[in-house]
């Protein structure tokens, strides 16, 4: 099988990704697949900021919105599920535009997962008890001593990804983060131009408050109490989002709905914060504002021709 080839445009919440992708389509055949572990899932559309009907009417647009909230997702297996997307946009003659903000689903499908051997059974039961009994806040601040890094890039309400680091650092001894500098850079046959949206934390701000206060105009709220009536357990994967999190919080009368909603934004501008410092580390991206989005067909067209576009 040969190398195959795909864009992919990366960058914090509320930057643009989306108009960007779209814009792609408007001069050539595209194919829209998500990265985004949150717009995976289907009962959170709005909160999540999956593309509207009229957007996705444009393009083809794939892993979006089909998870149950009770299910959780894996890098690996995402790496799977997108790497079969990508060869089905191919092979319908269509170029595969890897759409969201989940930097290490990106990492997972172009270099492979770290080689972290298995973990005990008690040990994993032992850490899903403590976090069912204690909640997603202690075990988060027990893996801030443990492994800061993997902390620091995790919301503390997500208790899969806080589970998974801690069960792997009792395990084998090791923090995940090593294990993730370890892994073998593995021929994963994929080759992607990844483009990134260019921003600053300040110009997003504004953005964030008022996409929460259009994403509560257009149901947020009805949705998690959509959600929550079907699947009542606190500790189901899709609620860790954030926006799931709070609205879930005031829900059960756990926080009145100002604060829940002023968490919500503090909460997604940390979230925007530690996006812009991941993907600035992320070797080889061609950097390009919202104003420039123009210019990037011909950046494209060059990179499906096999050469390299110049670095905007």
């Amino acid at each position: 099988m040969g190398t195959l080839r795909a864009v992919c445009i990366l960058g914090p919440t509320g930057s643009g990704k989306t108009e960007a992708a779209l814009g792609l389509a408007r001069h050539m055949p595209v194919t829209v697949i998500n990265y985004d572990s949150r717009q995976l899932y289907a009962d959170f559309p709005v909160i999540t900021a999956q593309p509207e009907a009229h957007e996705q009417a444009q393009c083809p647009h794939r892993l979006y919105g089909f998870l149950p909230t009770a299910q959780a997702m894996s890098a690996a297996r995402f790496a799977e599920l997108a790497r079969t997307e990508i060869q089905a946009a191919v092979d319908a003659g269509r170029l595969p535009v890897l759409v969201g903000g989940t930097g290490l689903y990106v990492k997972a499908l172009e270099q492979g997962l770290a080689d972290i051997p298995p973990i005990a059974p008690d040990v994993r039961q032992w850490v899903l008890e403590r976090m069912a009994r204690e909640g997603p806040n202690v075990l988060h601040e027990d893996l801030s001593q443990a492994d800061p890094e993997t902390a620091a890039r995790l919301h503390k309400n997500d208790s899969q990804r806080i589970s998974r680091a801690l069960e792997v650092f009792l395990g084998t001894g090791r923090p995940l983060s090593d294990w993730f500098r370890e892994q073998k850079h593995g021929h994963t046959g994929l080759t992607l131009c990844k483009v990134g949206v260019s921003t600053t934390l300040g110009e997003l701000e504004p953005r964030l408050r008022s996409r929460i206060g259009l994403m509560l105009e257009h149901g947020a709220l009805d949705e998690v109490r959509r959600a929550w009536a079907h699947t009542p357990d606190r500790e189901a994967p899709g609620y860790s989002g954030i926006g799931c999190a709070e609205l879930l919080a005031h829900i059960l009368g756990e926080l009145d709905f100002e604060a829940a909603c002023e968490l919500w934004y503090r909460n997604t501008r940390s979230y925007a914060k530690r996006q812009l410092t991941w993907f600035a580390k992320e070797p080889g991206v061609r950097w390009i504002r919202a104003e420039g989005f123009d210019r990037l067909p011909g950046m494209v067209a060059d990179f499906i021709a096999g050469g390299d576009a110049e670095a905007p």
